[in-house]
């Protein structure tokens, strides 16, 4: 931690959120980055807090559909950037590892983000599961390996892995897409995106009992 390659560990594990469902991998993440930016999202998650939780992450695709199919690594994005994000997506493809290198690098560095999300081949690690979405937290020169907040906590505890092997797990197909993974940088925007049909959703949330903030206050 004294070499600097750790500032992103400790807002991201204050945060690291477990997933609630076994397919809800790509919600748990970022639960656990969206916190770790403190970004508002707008409305209460439980009492007065105002707070991500996986139930709050209701566009894009419906909690229902993405507890029987899981998300893709496109529909982590726009999750991200309906809650106050700005997100860069990048597959991975071959001679890509420099890139990932140093922008992971540039991540783990940074105690107020930009974060860096895997989506990656759980086999190809020697894990149990498939495709699976966990934040970044620290990279160890000596190894160079990367640790892994894996959100699937009642699996797999945070654990360390070699770049090159984490990023050949994310050059992996995913077979919803059939593109492969790849990794998320996310960060907290400076004019929140409110896309297309978000108004009706919040409306839909209000009719749920959710205290919402108009887009323009965000001390309500």
């Amino acid at each position: 931690m004294s070499s600097g390659d750790a500032a992103a560990f400790f807002p991201l594990v204050a945060h690291l959120h477990t997933q609630s469902e076994p397919a809800w991998c790509g919600f748990g993440t970022l639960v656990t980055v969206l916190n770790a930016l403190d970004i508002d999202p707008g409305r209460t998650w439980r009492g007065p807090w105002r707070f991500f939780g996986e139930e709050l992450l209701v566009c894009c695709k419906s909690l229902e559909e993405a507890a029987a199919e899981g998300l893709t690594l496109a529909e982590v994005a726009c999750l991200a950037q309906c809650n106050g994000a700005h997100t860069r997506i990048e597959n991975a493809t071959a001679g890509g590892l420099p890139a990932f290198r140093e922008t992971m690098l540039a991540s783990v560095r940074a105690h107020h983000g930009p974060f860096v999300v895997a989506n990656y081949d759980r086999a190809t690690l020697g894990q149990t599961g498939t495709g699976h979405f966990s934040p970044l937290a620290a990279w160890h020169a000596a190894s160079d390996q990367v640790l892994v907040l894996d959100v699937a906590r009642f699996k797999y505890p945070p654990h360390w892995v070699p770049v090159p092997l984490l990023w050949q797990a994310m050059c992996t197909l995913d077979g919803a897409t059939q593109e492969s993974r790849g990794y998320l940088t996310i960060d907290k925007a400076s004019e929140p995106l409110r896309p297309e049909g978000l108004a009706v959703l919040l409306a839909h949330l209000q009719t749920m009992g959710a205290h919402l903030c108009p887009p323009d206050q965000s001390g309500c």
